[in-house]
């Protein structure tokens, strides 16, 4: 009886192994460098990742995704070739754990504290942000859609924000209108994934906006089902676990406003033909609207900022399709709830975070941050842009967009929300 049990055991345990290596196999960018840790990954105590031994049954994994997990690094651990590069964030009151010098050394940490001011100063900043966020997400008095689900049951395509770095090991959830642009170059650069007559990219300035955007140039959590099949939940996960994870984050309102800005007052045909014309239909009036966006602006047929409002408050909208990325709130993009995000920039602080950052994940040699528009959408913009906003309207916005307020820190607009 044990021997059969031992047997089906085997069995199990080779059919998994097998599975694994034929991923690996066929992904030649993801499961091949599954364990760069990086600056903020969680690697496991001293003594924890011991290779797989004939007396580990699957009881000893009652978890899958630490039998993947195990089952993944004592089989990387052993190619050599694959370079590991981590520093931690050591943050006054942080709980994460502490490896051994042991484990420093054979995975090739260097988590050299910065004793710098500007360090510091960041290091407090990012524990004031991380607590805010976790706080919040776990106070019953902040209540919002999908705040209570779990990161099983958030479906694949809301997970297309989430882009991937296997090099070295870096998770990024980019939203819309918060520097997104630049911090894609910067993902190409570190990844690879684009080449320029055959040769990789160095600088993000000189990859084109056009290629940026390309949704083929990015590995993103959406596109793991095809590349895993069943296993895919689970890879994420382990990648969620050892992967640094960032984001940049913005005042929602000043948000709103650079969106509609870039939409809707420069000349955008697919934005006119997608969301202008239903919104002068609707809001203006308007019929036998022109064919072309160029053909609308030449006869001064705009969309309004209060029409965008209007098109937002109305509870048509969500229901015919969900909101674009680019007024999307950030919760519904990146699921800070259900994500533990290490590291959380701002807009309004973008240069010194972006700085810290990639000092932080030690790519600060191999690539500088593109520098800031110096036209960047500004808060104080914000009286004037809703002073013809109905204070109604305005209250109703603000609690459409108040987790986002609420969880990245940004204070109550009191002035916009009272007579």
């Amino acid at each position: 009886m044990t021997k059969a049990r031992l047997l089906r055991l085997s069995v199990v345990l080779v059919s998994i192994f097998m599975i694994l290596l034929i991923i690996v196999y066929w992904d030649n960018v993801g499961t091949a460098h599954f364990y760069l840790h990086t600056s903020f990954s969680r690697p496991h105590s001293p003594g924890a990742i011991p290779g797989i031994t004939a007396a580990e049954g699957w009881e000893a994994f009652p978890d899958v995704d630490e039998f993947l997990a195990k089952l993944l690094s004592s089989s990387l651990k052993q190619n050599s070739s694959i370079p590991r590069k981590t520093e931690q964030l050591l943050a006054q009151g942080s709980s994460k754990p502490v490896v051994s010098n042991l484990e420093e050394n054979v995975r090739g940490y260097d988590w050299s504290v910065h004793n710098d001011r500007n360090s510091l100063d960041q290091e407090k900043l990012q524990l004031e942000r991380q607590t805010t966020l976790r706080e919040f997400c776990a106070n019953s008095s902040l209540t919002f859609p999908t705040k209570e689900r779990s990161f099983d049951d958030i479906p694949n395509y809301e997970l297309n924000h989430l882009i991937v770095d296997d090099r070295h090991g870096i998770i990024y959830c980019y939203v819309p209108k918060v520097a997104c642009t630049n911090w894609k170059r910067v993902m190409i650069v570190l990844s690879e994934s684009l080449l320029d007559h055959g040769v990789p990219y160095r600088n993000p300035l000189d990859i084109p906006r056009e290629h940026v955007h390309n949704t083929s140039t990015h590995l993103t959590f959406n596109k793991f089902w095809r590349r895993y099949g069943k296993f895919s939940r689970h890879l994420m996960k382990i990648k969620l676990k050892k992967y640094t994870k960032f984001l940049f984050v913005r005042d929602p309102f000043v948000r709103l406003i650079s969106a509609f800005r870039s939409k809707f007052e420069l000349e955008n045909e697919e934005f006119y033909q997608r969301f202008a014309i239903p919104m002068l239909k609707l809001y203006s009036n308007h019929t036998n609207l022109p064919i072309s966006v160029r053909k609308a602006f030449e006869a001064g047929l705009k969309v309004s900022f209060s029409n965008f409002i209007q098109y937002l408050l109305d509870p048509r909208t969500e229901k015919m399709v969900p909101f674009n990325e680019h007024w999307r709130q950030i919760y519904r993009l990146c699921h800070p709830c259900q994500i533990d995000y290490d590291f959380i920039g701002k807009l309004e602080t973008l240069d010194e975070d972006a700085a810290y950052l990639l000092q932080l994940l030690k790519v600060d040699r191999m690539l500088h941050f593109p520098p800031s528009y110096r036209n960047r959408t500004a808060s104080s913009w914000e009286d004037n842009w809703f002073a013809k906003i109905p204070l109604a309207w305005r209250q109703k916005l603000y609690k459409l967009y108040e987790a986002d307020f609420v969880l990245f820190g940004y204070p109550k607009p009191e002035n916009l929300l009272k007579d």
